[in-house]
């Protein structure tokens, strides 16, 4: 795309517009480069284990893909090299890298930091106030909620923060009265508690996987609402999010998981199922909808086939939802995006889209 003020055969770049620019802008008619009048960046070497991988002997000059694959490198010397906007562009098309794709990923770490500083304005008020803040992060099976949390949890101060991810209750627990291993594990004054699965375990998995009777199903959503108005009425703020994914989705991240050695302990026999019983799952999951969905603590749908969108919405839906102080200065947009996040309404009638 052309940009105002060109002459002489040379293309100039309009600064603060990343957008505008491809590699033709910083080509003369010569076919060299220019770089007279281009700004030089930083440059560091990557090391290896932080997305870049060294090229094997003998893959110079094969064709490439996307960074993160094997047969994409950036070698140490490509990198000493470039010492302009262009000279970068140009190496990431020569080694036919995604432009776009790179630029949506640096754009996203950029947000997410930011948001991630809102988080630990947020841990300060919580403590400062001695509030109590339980979210409930539900879904199906790789529907992302445990790269979510982590989100939240990356910079925040472990000494007022949990995850809680309970196994499957010892025998012991299973003559409880079903909530008596989660009051456990309730926030402190002061503390917030991410809840990686919860007591909603026995809305959808437990009776899918027939590990509850009908009676004790319906035994716990006639209980849970009266137990979350107990929770509320003490000052306790419960958020609970359902992450929300296609059929087709969670059967890639399956494949994916299959086939990537480091998630493969993700997979469980649960998980196995899933695809499955899908049908399953949809009928218990409106269930639980229509009947825990309350508006002392209401049910916040995360539109998650696509990852970081749905970490980021979630992110902003907590920061807006709160009086933290320093909120009003915020650098960056809180205001989660309704055509990720919305609130569960009774005339919903397909989710997992």
């Amino acid at each position: 795309m052309a940009t105002d003020g060109e002459s002489s055969g040379k293309s100039k770049v309009r600064t603060g517009r990343r957008d505008e620019a491809n590699t033709s802008e910083f080509i003369e008619q010569d076919g060299r480069l220019n770089a007279n009048e281009l700004e030089t960046i930083p440059t560091m070497v990557p090391r290896e284990g932080d997305g870049y991988r060294p090229p094997r002997s003998g893959s110079v000059g094969q064709e490439l893909g996307r960074i993160g694959e094997l047969s994409s490198a950036l070698t140490e010397d490509d990198l000493r090299r470039i010492n302009t906007r262009k000279g970068f562009i140009q190496l990431l098309e020569n080694k036919a890298v995604d432009i776009e794709e790179v630029r949506n990923t640096l754009l996203y770490e950029q947000e997410l930091r930011q948001l991630q500083v809102e988080l630990v304005k947020l841990q300060r008020w919580v403590q400062s106030h001695g509030e109590r803040i339980a979210i409930l992060v539900e879904g199906r099976d790789a529907a992302g909620k445990g790269g979510t949390i982590r989100r939240f949890t990356e910079h925040l101060n472990p000494r007022a923060m949990r995850v809680v991810a309970l196994p499957k209750p010892s025998d012991e627990e299973r003559g409880q009265w079903y909530f008596q291993r989660y009051i456990r594990q309730l926030p402190n004054k002061g503390e917030i508690v991410f809840f990686d699965r919860s007591w909603y375990n026995r809305a959808v998995v437990e009776p899918v996987m027939g590990f509850c009777s009908k009676k004790e199903h319906q035994r716990f959503l006639q209980q849970v609402p009266e137990f979350e108005h107990m929770l509320y009425e003490d000052g306790v703020t419960i958020i609970k999010f359902w992450f929300s994914i296609s059929k087709e989705e969670q059967a890639k991240r399956f494949e994916a998981r299959r086939q990537n050695p480091l998630k493969q302990w993700k997979l469980s026999p649960v998980d196995e199922k899933a695809q499955e019983l899908w049908d399953s799952y949809t009928r218990y999951k409106e269930e639980m909808f229509s009947k825990t969905h309350t508006t002392f603590s209401p049910w916040i749908i995360v539109k998650a086939n696509d990852k970081q969108a749905a970490r980021l919405e979630s992110l902003r839906y907590v920061l807006n939802l709160l009086p933290y102080n320093g909120k009003d200065e915020a650098p960056i947009r809180l205001a989660p995006d309704p055509n990720v996040i919305t609130r569960f309404h009774r005339k919903m009638v397909v989710l997992d889209l």
